[in-house]
């Protein structure tokens, strides 16, 4: 299980950018993201590699943040490999939020990340059906 930074965002031109700035000049990197967005504003979802300090300086620097648990999977890259994931969690009745992947450099293999109700439920999900997860510091240190 890890931490996911979340950052709302007032749909104008550079918010952005300065997000990534302020992470960028504390030398945090960004390992993976995802926008969701309406007219008026938008939710940017972070995985970083150091999310303890990513929230404390987004927060100082006078952004809405907030802090979830999520859960990585890793998927071959491969058709039908997140198949088999979903298919896991459909047997087990597990209610999936959202999700979004990442390839790693090797091109081997995929990261999903998973956003559910129960993290503690998907972890046992995965583990039952051999499925693997990445722990924190793998996560952000995914390459």
């Amino acid at each position: 299980m890890a931490k996911q930074i979340s950052v709302f965002l007032e749909n104008k031109a550079g918010r952005l950018a300065r997000v990534t700035r302020v992470l960028g000049e504390a030398g945090i990197n960004i390992r993976a993201l995802s926008i969701a967005d309406t007219s008026d504003f938008g939710i940017l979802r972070i995985i970083v590699n150091d999310p303890e300090s990513a929230y404390r300086i987004l927060k100082e620097g006078g952004f809405t943040v907030s802090e979830t648990d999520v859960i990585a999977v890793r998927v071959p890259d491969t058709p039908g490999g997140l198949a088999g994931v979903l298919e896991a969690t459909s047997a087990a009745n597990l209610n999936i939020e959202y999700l979004y992947a990442f390839i790693g450099s090797s091109g081997k293999d995929a990261l999903v990340i998973f956003k559910v109700e129960d993290v503690e439920q998907a972890a046992a999900t995965f583990t039952a059906a051999g499925i693997e997860f990445l722990d924190d510091q793998s996560l952000y240190n995914f390459s």
